[in-house]
């Protein structure tokens, strides 16, 4: 027996009020993202909404990098996505991580080079995987702390992109160990220079342009 049609009237069709402004916002985060496989940052979008996480959206929308060697699919703004989820601790999970790094559709080829790159076991130091992740959009420890400034800092959009010394300091220290051609007396020298000549006009904060190549130096 065909099973009857049914019919609904307008008076039956409840439509939560904050519906319409949630799509909007997610076609609007959608939009900036471009995400390569929809269906699996939506689940990791609305899994985030429902639990008051941070989005796994990108502030605005932007090219991917494309390096010295490869288009590796990962890009500042992914990063800090990445960033903002994750940084609130000082060491996650690699089962953490790789669920963050699946939820915005980055390559897992490129994040198991990174995880072999800094040695890492069954848990990740955040800072550290970040600074790599910097090294993997440039090619040099310059262009690495140049993307972590530009990351990390609260200045406006094409600002200085000041961040503590320190913060600096550790990025540089840990790239630069394991970049194994600068000697650990050349790491401290640069260092050394850049807080004597900067950071000590600056209140603690060190600028993109005191050592980027082009308007400064390392």
């Amino acid at each position: 027996m065909p099973v009857p049609d049914v019919m609904f009237c307008a008076q039956q069709i409840n439509i939560p009020p904050e519906l319409p402004d949630i799509m909007k916002q997610f076609t609007k985060a959608a939009i900036r993202t471009q995400p390569p496989d929809i269906l699996q940052w939506s689940a990791a979008y609305f899994s985030a909404l429902s639990k008051g996480e941070t989005l796994p959206v990108k502030e605005r929308l932007e090219m991917p990098v494309a390096t010295q060697k490869t288009d590796t699919g990962l890009t500042p703004g992914l990063l800090k996505v990445l960033h903002k989820q994750l940084a609130r601790r000082e060491v996650v999970t690699i089962q953490e991580l790789q669920q963050k790094w699946k939820d915005v559709c980055l390559p897992v080829e490129q994040l198991h080079n990174i995880l072999k790159l800094g040695n890492f076991g069954n848990e990740v130091v955040w800072m550290q995987f970040f600074a790599l992740g910097c090294s993997a959009l440039g090619g040099s420890i310059a262009s690495a702390v140049k993307h972590a400034c530009e990351i990390l800092t609260t200045d406006p959009e094409g600002g200085p992109a000041r961040i503590p010394f320190a913060t600096f300091k550790y990025l540089y220290s840990y790239l630069a160990e394991l970049d194994g051609d600068i000697s650990q007396s050349e790491a401290s020298h640069v260092l050394s220079s850049l807080e004597q000549n900067v950071v000590c006009k600056t209140g603690g904060l060190i600028r993109v342009h005191d050592f980027y190549p082009g308007t400064g130096k390392i």
